[in-house]
């Protein structure tokens, strides 16, 4: 139970909070908006379908039948960012008469008013005004209000000097937009927008270019682990209402953020898949050659186990259930989820230094994923740096490269590949023999399931239940909350897992291939921080940890960079001695010059060198010492780094 002290005085501390520029997602002034077919600085979004009949006059219908148009006719409300506005998916009298003809209704007054109500809140957007320059491929950054991405592709029209097409969900072209009205934004679709009601597996035995896949998932039995959807032991009420929340900067002044905690908890999964065309040019073109492919892969990664359970498709280190799993995640990520993109990619990452990257657990035991964005897209257990590689791994085909049919589920959504995935030995002991950088914000599927994760545009916290975080321990007097994407924010990928009160918090640590690491924290200091006592499986890892000295202080023995390297090498030397590192050089703050590793404030802490058994599981413990209920921690990243590369030769990089 979240006290309410807690859940009302979340005290945090965020350095650099003084700066001014915000990541635009979305827009709350007119004078800011882009270029549009239509602007009104008079019409709200209801006015704006009012005025034109001829276009909306069955969609009108439709939302007058639910309580969205009176919505629509009001201004958003309030939050700390200003006023809050809608995005608007419109579909014209045409798209609303071909749903009708699919659905076999006559009118729409046959349409059942629950079904209204499902039509209307998934054709708005809530929290933001998203028009279509501050968007990147894939999902928009909030959920519609059916609590369903809205992913965004785009085409080439070659009957019109190759204009750019963009289309909503596969299916909805979008045939006018960036609308600009009062309250936000609205875009004109041909077609009503999809929204499918089948669960994962289901939805992936519906497309027709997946059938080997399909039948290898059904075989194994993973399809039973693809069903969950929403958690019935979930309840939130008067805690699902948005808060107040204190952020106190270095300045000593303090703001208000909002913190709520979501309506619903939901399971939801992701599945990386190969069409049967990408199986055909390897020789594979049945479930035959695909059990024998999978053996020939996991029998060299996993010899202890090799023809002890070639026959029990059902068994977890069944060779082909290990090749299937390995393709699974228990949590929704959209083609732009998975590491750094958009204008956060564009203005905070140095990509001339490394390419964003993320790690994620899959669902075959003791093995991860290494996710890349280079600008060639996105790659999975890729090793390499920018156009140059020395594996290439397997290619994840974006939203417009994927064809016209919606990969979106009920519980989850599906993308394709363009080659065969598998957790091969050259993946476990060549792209994945590297500093593994974790971003607090992925440490759980809840973060993401919710789009806690992501989430920008506002300054705002994403609660979580104590006992509703997945692979995490909480104890009663903690609050646990995913800080929206902040581009000035003085942390890594513009984000945080705020932690505050008297907390002990224990969450798992991903699978790494088996070896001795450095484990290390990523934080910013703070006066309000605070002290920590870390433990492995309960394991005290040296001394407490005190959050709130800067690096300049003896006992860390931080030092500025110089111009030259050999001394700057000398220097970082003599930090790691003492147990401490400097922030990464590759990503910066939105509005800096400068990189992390020249704030003093941003810094690693090694907190253990162990040897890591990927198949045993670990848990990082962090106990707050000093008995104040307004300390706070800023949770930013974590570390595992193997030997071969803190004790390589050569020497670590910096990046």
């Amino acid at each position: 139970m979240i006290t309410k002290s807690i859940k009302t005085y979340i005290l945090t501390f965020c350095v650099g909070c003084g700066f001014a520029a915000v990541l635009a997602a979305c827009v709350d002034n007119d004078d800011d908006v882009p270029m549009n077919y239509y602007s009104s600085t008079k019409m709200t979004a209801a006015e704006f379908l009012e005025d034109r009949p001829e276009m909306f006059s069955e969609f009108i219908g439709i939302l007058k039948r639910t309580p969205y148009f009176s919505m629509l006719s009001t201004y958003g409300t309030y939050n700390t960012a200003g006023l809050l506005k809608y995005t608007l998916f419109a579909p014209t009298n045409e798209g609303i008469d071909r749903y009708l003809k699919s659905m076999g209704y006559s009118s729409i007054d046959q349409i059942p008013v629950a079904t209204c109500d499902t039509l209307a809140r998934t054709h708005i957007i809530k929290k933001g005004a998203f028009f279509t320059t501050d968007l990147s491929e894939g999902a928009l950054p909030e959920l519609n209000m059916a609590d369903s991405y809205i992913v965004l592709s785009s085409d080439s029209d070659v009957t019109n000097e190759n204009k750019l097409i963009y289309y909503i969900n596969k299916n909805s072209r979008v045939v006018e937009y960036n609308d600009s009205v009062t309250n936000g934004v609205v875009h004109v679709l041909n077609n009503v927008i999809s929204s499918s009601s089948l669960l994962l597996a289901d939805k992936i035995a519906e497309d027709p270019t997946l059938t080997l896949f399909n039948e290898a998932l059904h075989l194994t039995g993973m399809a039973d682990s693809l069903v969950k959807y929403i958690d019935e032991t979930y309840s939130c009420g008067d805690d699902s209402v948005h808060t107040g929340v204190m952020v106190r900067c270095t300045s000593g002044s303090a703001l208000y953020t909002r913190s709520f905690w979501p309506e619903k908890r939901y399971f939801k999964y992701t599945a990386f898949v190969e069409p049967d065309s990408v199986y055909r040019v390897h020789g594979i073109n049945n479930i035959d050659d695909l059990k024998a492919y999978a053996k020939r892969i996991y029998d060299e990664t996993f010899p202890e186990d090799a023809g002890l359970y070639d026959e029990d498709f059902r068994h977890r280190k069944n060779p082909l259930n290990r090749f299937v799993s390995y393709h699974l995640l228990p949590r929704i990520g959209q083609y732009n989820s998975w590491v750094v993109s958009g204008d956060l990619r564009e203005h905070c990452w140095y990509t001339s230094l490394s390419d964003p990257e993320e790690f994620y657990e899959t669902m075959c035991p003791g093995t991860i994923m290494r996710f890349a964005g280079p600008s060639a897209g996105l790659f999975i257990n890729r090793k390499g740096l920018q156009n140059k590689f020395s594996v290439r791994g397997v290619k994840v085909l974006s939203p417009s490269e994927s064809g016209s049919i919606d990969q979106n589920a009920l519980n989850g959504v599906y993308h394709y590949l363009d080659d065969i995935l598998a957790y091969t030995t050259e993946v476990r002991d060549k792209v994945l023999n590297c500093r593994i950088r974790v971003d607090a914000t992925v440490l759980s599927p809840d973060f993401m399931n919710c789009n806690g994760r992501g989430r920008y545009g506002e300054d705002i916290l994403t609660g979580f239940k104590n006992q509703y975080i997945t692979d995490w321990k909480v104890s009663d007097e903690t609050y646990v909350g995913v800080h929206s994407d902040v581009g000035y924010w003085n942390s890594y990928q513009a984000n945080a897992v705020c932690i505050s009160g008297v907390f002990d918090v224990a969450f798992k640590l991903l699978p790494v291939p088996s070896g001795t690491y450095e484990i290390r924290l990523g934080y910013t200091v703070g006066e309000e921080r605070g002290v920590v006592q870390v433990y492995l499986n309960n394991e005290p890892c040296g001394i407490p940890v005190d959050l709130r000295v800067y690096g300049p202080d003896p006992v860390i023995g931080w030092v500025e960079d110089t111009d030259d390297a050999e001394e700057n090498i000398a220097n970082d030397k003599a930090m790691h001695n003492r147990g401490y590192m400097k922030g990464m050089d590759s990503y910066r703050p939105w509005d800096a010059d400068n990189p992390l590793r020249s704030n003093n404030w941003n810094l690693r802490r090694v907190l253990a060198t162990k040897y890591l058994d990927s198949n045993q599981t670990y848990y990082l413990r962090f106990r707050q010492v000093l008995d104040d209920p307004d300390r706070y921690w800023s949770f930013d990243y974590i570390e595992l780094c193997p030997k071969s590369v803190y004790g390589s030769p050569e020497g670590e990089d910096t990046h």
